[in-house]
């Protein structure tokens, strides 16, 4: 094993070494990395470096069409970690085999943002448990074929870190690890250039320390202090964390914030050339000690914004990214019926390489934000700012006669600026249907649902469902009872798991049984069938219907066409396929390709029947 780690090592020193150069021009503290890097495979176990090596032997086992994610709070899912370990056979019957356990590391009381302000990389909150329990709860899920992601937060810590206490103290070593200013002079010159992340909750980039006399970077909340990547201290040590979780078991570091993690005066303070340096070596230092572990890089941006974090094939950076952009452009189009605007984007992301690979998902644990093409909404007639205006007045319920159920977050009632909280299944119409105990509504929004997912499932990369989203769970509005909560408006759709409600999952009798076994149904599916990997072809087809999307894949001679109805009333796709007979595979049926005729809601996943075959 050791000569394996000589050979990645020297397979990466040169470039890691220049790249490291580059940065900080500091060969003692390289060296020091290096050290360090070689100490960390050492106490890597033997099962993870078994992992290792087979991954290395089939590095594209992430692009196959087996994978499916599920995201979730440990604590709403399970208690704790020993509760999500008696909970695996429940996610086995998900068919998930990727659960993403949103921040569990130690983070103050009251001044956590949902976990992002991380007081100790190397301790886990006392009420989910400790490392250990991290660590067998990772060795459990690999022995039954699940890989674990966490949250990496390595753009600030929470003034409650270590760090952080001695810089306030005064220390200038941890003052150095931060950005300090002992007026703001240096400040408001950041100020002129750089956008506000929460102008309305937390408004301005920068932080008076009273006690301290001082002015800290702050681009988040006020307890979350951005670390100065410039100090090579702060790169090193946070790559010793970084190894230092990967070595408990994680399979998939989601790295938060990336565009954010380099500051230069002048600029906009986002996606500047030297982010790429540190994710690159990131990578590189993950292939020399852990090479089983993703990348996942948390960018808001349009796709081909996004696609310069993928690196090139020669030099990668990312293996993962969210697909942001499609999730909000995707409810845009529920709420306008009108396909036009996605079937724009999938084109987009469909023209890039197929190596990238997307992380594709309905709802996650945070708020939509509506960042979506407004050029071309403008050519269409609508105004970015009224057209944001009736996305959240239609997902409240007020307009478009919406179904949908949900809240605001982060009104600024002087730009007209506002993002969304909901659950997928109040957002599609369950909740209020469920309130009024309205039978043919409910099972309009049951459809919509599974349509929802069905497209979703149609995407290239891998899909991700939220906990809870499984079997229809709705907003939760008891987060307004709890004084650390309500204030966040997101904590909507971060409800705890009603295991009651997922006895019910078997009966199709119920909502909860309709919508699990129908994605039960979808999800087999796209592992059975060969076009569902992510480096397939993957295409829009022109159905001549505004409400109606058509996606097409084929793959190693396979040809799926799914079709997606975004309007409550029946549709006809105007499609003309001509290359023979298509089945169903969601009823069974036979037919042509050809003037489909598709329920409100409803969809298709006709696939192209062989020659030969019956």
């Amino acid at each position: 094993m050791e000569g394996i780690y000589k050979i990645r090592f020297q397979r990466h020193f040169e470039e890691l070494h220049w790249l490291y150069t580059e940065l900080y021009n500091n060969d003692s503290m390289f060296a020091e990395l290096c050290d360090h890097l070689e100490q960390f495979y050492r106490e890597r176990n033997d099962g993870l470096k078994a992992r290792d090596k087979a991954r290395e032997e089939e590095p594209h086992w992430y692009r196959q069409n087996d994978l499916l994610g599920m995201m979730f709070y440990i604590d709403n899912f399970a208690g704790n970690m020993k509760g999500v370990k008696e909970k695996l056979s429940y996610i086995e019957k998900c068919n998930v085999n990727y659960i993403h356990l949103m921040p569990f590391l130690e983070t103050p009381k009251g001044r956590s943002d949902g976990g992002y302000a991380v007081s100790d990389f190397r301790k886990v909150q006392e009420s989910l448990g400790t490392m250990e329990d991290l660590e067998d709860l990772t060795a459990a899920c690999h022995r039954k074929g699940i890989n674990v992601c966490m949250d990496f937060v390595m753009n600030h810590t929470s003034e409650d870190h270590e760090w952080a206490k001695k810089a306030r103290q005064g220390d200038g070593e941890y003052q150095s690890r931060y950005f300090f200013f002992r007026d703001f002079n240096e400040p408001v010159l950041y100020e002129r250039t750089v956008p506000q992340v929460f102008p309305t909750t937390a408004p301005g980039n920068f932080t008076w320390l009273e006690d301290a006399k001082h002015f800290v970077m702050t681009s988040f909340y006020p307890y979350q202090w951005d670390l100065n990547y410039k100090n090579p201290r702060v790169f090193n040590e946070m790559m010793y964390n970084f190894l230092y979780l990967a070595n408990q078991g994680i399979d998939i570091i989601r790295i938060d914030a990336v565009p954010y993690i380099w500051k230069e005066l002048n600029t906009q303070c986002r996606n500047l050339p030297q982010v790429h340096t540190i994710v690159r070596m990131m990578r590189m230092i993950s292939e020399i000690v852990c090479p089983g572990v993703l990348l996942l890089g948390e960018v808001v941006m349009e796709p081909e914004k996004v696609a310069p974090y993928f690196g090139t094939l020669e030099k990668p950076e990312c293996h993962m990214l969210y697909n942001v952009t499609t999730m909000a452009t995707t409810w845009h189009t529920v709420a306008t019926r009108d396909v036009s605007l996605l079937k724009k984007q999938l084109d987009i992301v469909n023209t890039l390489p197929r190596e990238y690979v997307f992380l594709n998902y309905l709802r996650c644990h945070d708020d939509i934000g509506w960042g979506l093409d407004y050029g071309t909404l403008r050519a269409q007639g609508m105004e970015e700012r009224a057209h944001k205006q009736y996305l959240n007045d239609y997902f409240q319920g007020y307009a478009g006669n919406s179904n949908s159920r949900g809240e605001l977050y982060n009104a600024d009632p002087v730009s007209g600026d506002a993002r969304f909280c909901g659950t997928t299944a109040s957002m599609c119409g369950i909740e209020k249907a469920g309130f009024e105990g309205d039978g043919a509504a409910m099972e309009r929004a049951v459809r919509m649902d599974l349509t929802l997912h069905a497209y979703m499932f149609m995407q290239s990369g891998i899909p991700v469902l939220y906990g809870g989203d499984e079997m229809g769970q709705v907003n939760d509005y008891t987060y307004k009872e709890d004084p650390d909560k309500r204030a966040d408006s997101r904590y909507i759709h971060r409800g705890a798991m009603n295991w009651e409600l997922a006895k019910r999952i078997t009966d199709l009798d119920t909502v909860e049984g309709k919508l699990f076994q129908g994605l039960d149904r979808l999800e087999k599916i796209r592992r059975q069938e060969k076009v569902f990997v992510s480096y397939a072809d993957a295409y829009t087809i022109e159905t001549w219907d505004s409400s109606v999307l058509c996606i097409g894949r084929e793959f190693e001679g396979e040809k799926l066409i799914g079709l997606f109805n975004f309007s409550e009333t029946d549709r006809t796709a105007w499609i003309h396929e001509t290359d023979g007979l298509y089945v169903d595979l969601l009823s069974g049926r036979e037919m042509e390709a050809s003037g489909v005729d598709i329920p409100a809601y409803g969809c298709f996943y006709l696939k192209r029947k062989q020659e030969g075959s019956r």
